[in-house]
């Protein structure tokens, strides 16, 4: 049976990922329902209070920093209110961050308005177009100097144009050309599969592994299929499918698969939970853990998460608190 190290707090302290993606605002509006509008079968939500965080790549690199690592974060974000408030959130939370504002750019907001924690609607802000050449440019030679100082790099993907075959292009090659690159490890979208060869580890869910490979994903032996279409299609190493209430199945190679059961002990909201467990792994590798043991690790992580509403975090005392008191899982070797 696989065993977590009890000095996971330890272990994790001050291990250095590298975060390069599309960065956003996550804005929750709480409040509460109580009649029907009289102007449409809608509710009307009478709002009490309103709360900001950093989302997409600004989430990875501040799951990262609540478990106890130090991220550095790269991407970049429109030249507006929600794009200033974004730097403020780095700032408060100690980012090290080169997160520059285009004014030709749009910082992707998401809306939530919850009522009684009942998410009730969610609005979009963005605009996804492909960076400039010049935007791009400047992105990956911020990130030459960054690479070679980190154990892990985080590509995370939220198909807001950051991600483009020119940008890959330059990614490998920026990486091809240390002596000491980190490992990547990529958050991915669909559409853009086949742009993540090389990459060490992919982390879809369920549903992009289904839109991806255009597959079923409803059985294990659906599962199986997919993941070995994506591993073959992508060109990545490891694959870590997230499958919600089953737990995560960790393709090590196409004929050597893990499934790990689920750790949460109770569900209240999935928003980032994506973005804990890539943090996790990649904190897990870079303390030096084999990666199987790094998805268990992520898995424990994730259940913290989602038993809190909206875009939490776990500390490194929940973190050790659910390795050493839940139940462990059993993994079950699925190939």
């Amino acid at each position: 049976m696989q065993t977590l190290p009890l000095d996971l707090a330890v272990r994790l302290r001050d291990k250095r990922v590298l975060i390069v993606g599309d960065v956003m605002l996550d804005q929750y509006l709480f409040g509460d329902a109580e009649r029907i509008s009289p102007e449409a079968p809608v509710p009307v939500i009478r709002l009490e209070q309103e709360r900001s965080y950093l989302g997409g790549a600004g989430n990875v690199a501040r799951n990262v920093m609540a478990l106890g690592g130090r991220a550095s974060l790269v991407g970049i974000a429109g030249e507006d209110a929600a794009g200033s408030l974004l730097q403020d959130l780095l700032q408060k939370e100690a980012i090290h961050a080169h997160v520059p504002l285009s004014p030709g750019r749009v910082t992707t907001l998401k809306t939530r308005v919850l009522a009684r924690n009942q998410q009730m609607l969610r609005l979009d802000r963005e605009d996804p177009g492909h960076l400039t050449p010049e935007e791009e440019r400047l992105l990956l030679e911020t990130l030459a100097p960054l690479a070679e100082d980190h154990e892990a790099l985080i590509l995370s993907d939220y198909g807001k144009g950051l991600v483009s075959p020119s940008f890959m292009e330059g990614l490998r090659a920026l990486l091809a050309s240390l002596s000491r690159p980190p490992l990547l490890l990529v958050d991915p979208r669909p559409q853009n599969m086949a742009l993540y060869c090389g990459a060490f580890l992919l982390t879809p869910n369920l549903k992009e592994s289904a839109e991806a490979t255009h597959l079923p994903t409803r059985s294990r032996e659906e599962i199986l299929a997919a993941g070995r279409a994506l591993l073959a299609e992508s060109g990545a190493r490891h694959l870590l499918v997230t499958l919600g209430p089953q737990g995560m199945a960790l393709f090590m190679a196409a004929g050597e698969v893990w499934r790990i059961p689920t750790s949460a002990q109770a569900v209240f909201d999935v928003s980032g939970a994506g973005d804990t467990v890539i943090s996790a792994v990649a904190l897990g590798l870079a303390a030096g853990m084999p990666l199987l043991p790094a998805c268990m690790l992520a898995n424990f992580a994730a259940g913290v998460v989602v038993a809190k509403v909206g875009t939490a975090t776990a500390t490194p005392d929940e973190l050790v608190s659910a390795v050493t008191t839940w139940p462990v899982p059993d993994l079950e070797k699925w190939a």
